[in-house]
C-alpha cells in the first residue's frame, strides 16, 4: 500500500477585502469532537481566531441533535460572532420515530438513550425557538441516502412541523436536502408560506431545480463542492441562480474547498469558497464579499 497522504490543517488564507458570514457550520461543543489534522487539533478558540483574521467575523452553527442544543447556545453565549440554528436532523427523526432500518448507504443508525418520541423532540426544539442566539430553524428536510423507506414518512413528519415552526416565530428554515429534491420542493410547495425565507443548505440540485428556487425567491447556500472539478452541474445551477438567492458556508467540518478538499473544514477556509464565487460572478472579490454578506443579512438579521 501506498504511503498516507498528509491532511494538515488548512493554511489560513490571506484576508478577504470585506467581511462576510458563514450561514451553515458545525461548531465542536465538546473539546473531543474537534477533528485531527496528521494528529493535530485545532481547539474551537484558534478556528474562531482564524476566521476573524481572514474576514469570516460572523457565522451561524447547526445544533441538529437534541444533546448538543443547550452547549450550543452555551457557546454562541460565550464567543463573539456565533450564533445558533436549532432543529431535529432528518436522520434523526426517523430515529426519532424508532426507524433503525439499515440505510441505503450501508449503515445501520443505532437508537440512543436521547431518541425520545418525535413528538417530544419537537416540542424542545420549539421551546428554544425564543432564545435570543437563535436566528434559525436548522437543519431539517429529508434525506433518503442515510434513511431506509420506514424512515421516510418521519423525516416528512417533522419537517412539516419545522417548516410550521419557523414561520410561528418567524425564523428563516435551513433545509437539508440529500437525493430528496423533488420531495422537498412538494413540501415546501404544500406547507411553506410564500414570504417564508428558505434556504437550501450545501445546495446540491440542478440547475432546473435552482430555476425553481429562483421563481420562489427561495435561498442557495453553496460550500466546498462548488469548487470541486467534477461539479459542473453544481456550477451551471449556480448560474441558473441570481446574485441576490446566493449564500456561503462550510458545513465545517466536512465539505473543505479547494485547494485543501481531504483536510478538515472550518469557517476560515471559507475564503476560498468566497473567492471561487467572485470568479464564477466575474466580479472583484470585495464586490462578492458585499453581495454574500447583504443577502446573508437579508435572510437572518444583523448581530
Amino acid at each position: 500500500m501506498g504511503k498516507r497522504k498528509p491532511r494538515p490543517w488548512p493554511d489560513t488564507p490571506e484576508p478577504l477585502a470585506s467581511s462576510v458570514i458563514d450561514n451553515h457550520t458545525h461548531l465542536p461543543v465538546h473539546e473531543g469532537e474537534i477533528p485531527r489534522a496528521d494528529g493535530v487539533k485545532m481547539p474551537l478558540e484558534e478556528q474562531l481566531e482564524r476566521a476573524r483574521q481572514v474576514g469570516v467575523t460572523r457565522m451561524i452553527s447547526s445544533a441538529c441533535e437534541l444533546p448538543y442544543f443547550d452547549p450550543m447556545l452555551e457557546l454562541a453565549r460565550a464567543h463573539e460572532g456565533v450564533r445558533v440554528a436549532l432543529a431535529i436532523h432528518p436522520n434523526e427523526a426517523a430515529l426519532h420515530a424508532g426507524c433503525a432500518d439499515p440505510s441505503p448507504d450501508g449503515l445501520t443508525p443505532q437508537l440512543r438513550e436521547h431518541h425520545i418520541p418525535l413528538d417530544e423532540a419537537l416540542s424542545a426544539v420549539e421551546e428554544r425557538l425564543g432564545d435570543p442566539m437563535v436566528v434559525a430553524v436548522g437543519e431539517s428536510g429529508l434525506d433518503y441516502f442515510r434513511t431506509a423507506d420506514p424512515g421516510r414518512e418521519a423525516q416528512k413528519e417533522s419537517f412539516r412541523a419545522h417548516i410550521e415552526m419557523a414561520a410561528r416565530h418567524d425564523l428563516p428554515l435551513q433545509i437539508h436536502d440529500r437525493e430528496a429534491h423533488e420531495d422537498s420542493i412538494e413540501l415546501l410547495r404544500e406547507c411553506a408560506n410564500p414570504d417564508q425565507r428558505i434556504v437550501f443548505h450545501c445546495f446540491s440540485g440542478d440547475a432546473a431545480m435552482a430555476s425553481v428556487l429562483a421563481e420562489r425567491g427561495w435561498y442557495a447556500s453553496f460550500a466546498g463542492p462548488i469548487s470541486y472539478p467534477a461539479n459542473e452541474d453544481l456550477r451551471q445551477a449556480f448560474a441558473a441562480l441570481p446574485p441576490e438567492l446566493i449564500l456561503v458556508e462550510t458545513d465545517a467540518p466536512y465539505l473543505t474547498p479547494l485547494p485543501w478538499r481531504g483536510c478538515p473544514n472550518a469557517s476560515y477556509v471559507m475564503a476560498h469558497t468566497v473567492r471561487f464565487i467572485a470568479e464564477l460572478w466575474g466580479i472583484s472579490e470585495e464586490g462578492a464579499c458585499m453581495q454574500l454578506r447583504e443577502n446573508t443579512e437579508r435572510v437572518y438579521g444583523s448581530w
